[in-house]
């Protein structure tokens, strides 16, 4: 499990993330959602121990995160962070093998594999797209939790640059790992994006918890709007999914 309680993260006077608690178990898939700036990735990186609280803590499976080793960390969470500044002519087997506590080609290509890219073994990292070295890192984080037990799977917008199709493959990569007992935190402002792939959504606004709870529970036109200051409404389609809309009532765009 990965556990905050009361998490303050401040950068000079400014506080990014004001008191947060979250609890996440294995098997349970989180999704931290809100607008831009909302804390969201700050949070996720206090969660990955990248980032030291200014009041609060972070436990993993117990431990405190700020008395972990990086072997220790590396051990019991992985972390696919935003962007990767990877700007070396590794190969895309050998980014993936940066990720393994021991080198396995077997596993690493298999990692490849599971994220579509199975004939990139050779290529380049920097010659490959955005959305191709998104998925290598994915890849790479899938490589270093391989055969582990119950580890803290950590993603931060696991899903940009990457079309329709490559969205699903994340969300079933995700669903996998905490059927198979990870505990799996994601950060979305998608919203179809997390209603389809969160068991829980942690709502926030301007470093605050507005909400946290399943996501066709807590997601409502009224909370949605406060979360990104407009005007919104929510509709559920017949299959269950939610779609985002702009109020009725709201003026149209220049040049709509």
């Amino acid at each position: 499990m990965i556990e905050a309680r009361g998490v303050v993260v401040r950068a000079g006077r400014a506080t990014l993330v004001d008191g947060v608690d979250l609890a996440v178990r294995g098997g349970e898939i989180v999704a931290l959602f809100g607008a831009n700036g909302a804390g969201k990735s700050t949070l996720l990186a206090a969660l990955a121990g990248d980032r030291r609280p200014a009041a609060g803590s972070v436990r993993l499976d117990g431990r405190d995160v700020a008395t972990l080793s990086p072997r220790e960390l590396a051990a019991r969470r992985a972390v696919l962070r935003q962007s990767s500044s990877l700007t070396a002519a590794f190969t895309a087997l050998e980014v993936v093998r940066l990720g393994q506590p021991r080198a396995d080609d077997g596993v690493a290509r298999r990692c490849l594999a599971a994220v579509e890219l199975a004939g990139f073994a050779d290529r380049i990292y920097p010659s490959l797209s955005g959305g191709e070295q998104r998925r290598v890192q994915l890849a790479r984080i899938l490589a270093q939790i391989d055969g582990r037990a119950g580890a803290a799977l950590l993603l931060d917008e696991p899903a940009s640059a990457l079309d329709l199709r490559q969205q699903r493959l994340v969300e079933r990569i995700a669903r996998g790992a905490a059927d198979r007992g990870h505990a799996v935190v994601v950060v979305a402002h998608d919203l179809e994006f997390v209603a389809r792939c969160a068991d829980r959504v942690l709502v926030l606004r301007a470093g605050v918890s507005l909400a946290d709870g399943p996501p066709l529970d807590v997601l409502t036109s009224q909370l949605v709007s406060r979360t990104f200051d407009a005007a919104l409404e929510l509709e559920r389609t017949p299959s269950g999914a939610l779609v985002v809309r702009p109020a009725r009532d709201e003026p149209p765009t220049l040049g709509a």
